[in-house]
Formats: C-alpha cells, structure tokens, sequence
C-alpha cells in the first residue's frame, strides 16, 4: 500500500513503502551522531571553530543539516549532521573548510562517540572508520 500527498492535522505529505526494496528515498539520507567532551579552557575555541565548520557546511547544498548541541555545563556537545544521500556526505568530508576544521577541533576536544545512520558508500565508510565511526544500517521504520 502506498499512500500520496495526504495531507491533514501536521499539513505535510507523506508516503509509505511497502515495496519488496526496504530501502526506499528517504533512506538515501546519511545521518552523523558526533559526541564531543570539549577540554577545560577550551569552550570558546570549540565554538569559533564549531561556527566556521557551520559556515563552510551552510554552502553544500546535499547538506540538510548541521547541528552543534551543547550541554548546559559546556562540558559536551552533539553534533547532528544529516546528508541528501552517500555523495553529499563524501562532498562534504572532500570540502577544505571541512578537512581543515576536524583536526583544529580536535585540539579543542575528544570525540566520545562517533554514529552514522544509513549507508555513506566505501569511500566515505573509510574516511570514517579512521575517526572511529560505528555504522548502522537502515533496516526498517517510517520515514514522514
């Protein structure tokens, strides 16, 4: 069954996938959990860096979103990054900005836990196994 263009109380479409293909569009998407313990001393250094990673990520246009979370003690951080699809995720860990903020970052923090949600594809599956990443699969669920 596949439902189209519904609309009602939340205003938005949405479909659903039965198809014999699990994986359907919106699972093209890449989604990236990164966990940070920021150094003592170091919070603003994180955040001017956090912020110029924002600006350069701003201009990708695969990029859907690019989330810095902090704790209320300004002791931790979560950032959110979501990605159209596996080539949108390998552009942005291609873009300089990109290459240049992670290891200046790192001066400024540890990565305490490192997620990514969907299938990067292997070049960005390598680039990422060196931080440490865990990948996880889609293999079910409901995407709106």
């Amino acid at each position: 069954m596949t439902i189209r263009g519904t609309t009602g109380r939340y205003g938005r479409g949405w479909r659903e996938n039965t198809s014999s293909n699990p994986l359907n569009a919106m699972s093209k998407q890449v989604l990236l959990n990164v966990g940070f313990t920021i150094h003592g001393g170091k919070l603003d250094a994180f955040q001017a860096i956090a912020q110029e990673m924002v600006e350069a990520t701003r201009r990708e246009p695969g990029a859907l979103g690019y989330e810095w979370y902090l704790s209320t003690d300004g002791k931790r951080c979560q950032l959110i990054e979501t990605y159209v699809d596996a080539d949108a995720l390998l552009a942005h860990l291609a873009d300089p900005a990109i290459k240049e903020g992670v290891p200046k970052i790192l001066k400024t923090a540890s990565v305490n836990c490192f997620h990514v949600y969907g299938e990067p594809g292997p070049k960005a599956r390598e680039i990422l196994g060196g931080f440490g990443a865990e990948i996880f699969s889609c293999w079910h669920g409901l995407g709106r």
